[in-house]
């Protein structure tokens, strides 16, 4: 997945941190890219990849009511499933991503939207992204900028805010 992958290992290293992942869209990349870290067996405790919705919530905690209002594919779902990760796998960090790979619209949403979350210190960000590429693209796009937005809050004293950009206000 390239140096972002090295430079999130060294983080979890140097902060003596476990890493655990719910994802949807991605299928199972960004666990794949996560077994690639050096040390993973000590850093990289699992993941839940939940493409159906009721796993959502039965497994992570995705309330019925945030899927009804918010939908699957939205910033409330991606905090949500980052911090039920956290939870299920008693991780220091989780990471989640959940968005429309393509090649049609889910819930009305666009093809390229995509929500990851990542829960750290108590906190969960989450950031919004508009891929243009199709379904594979779209896949390893996320598992990429997952990777990055992962290492850059990792990077930082504490994460910068508790709400992410295009998410909406409970």
């Amino acid at each position: 997945m390239g140096p972002e992958l090295g430079r999130l290992g060294d983080l979890l290293r140097r902060r003596d941190l476990t890493v655990a992942v719910a994802e949807s869209m991605t299928g199972g990349l960004l666990a794949a890219a996560l077994a690639d870290l050096p040390e993973s067996s000590q850093r990289f405790l699992g993941g839940l990849v939940s493409y159906r919705t009721d796993k959502k919530m039965d497994l992570l905690g995705v309330p019925e009511d945030v899927i009804a209002r918010d939908g699957v594919v939205s910033g409330p779902a991606a905090r949500l499933m980052a911090d039920g990760a956290r939870r299920l796998f008693h991780a220091g960090v989780a990471i989640s991503v959940t968005g429309v790979a393509g090649p049609q619209r889910q819930e009305g949403k666009p093809v390229g939207l995509t929500y990851i979350g990542v829960s750290l210190d108590g906190q969960t960000e989450v950031r919004e992204y508009h891929w243009p590429g199709g379904r594979a693209a779209n896949r390893v796009a996320s598992v990429e900028a997952a990777i990055n937005l992962a290492a850059d809050l990792l990077d930082g004293p504490t994460l910068p805010s508790t709400r992410g950009a295009g998410e909406k206000s409970p």
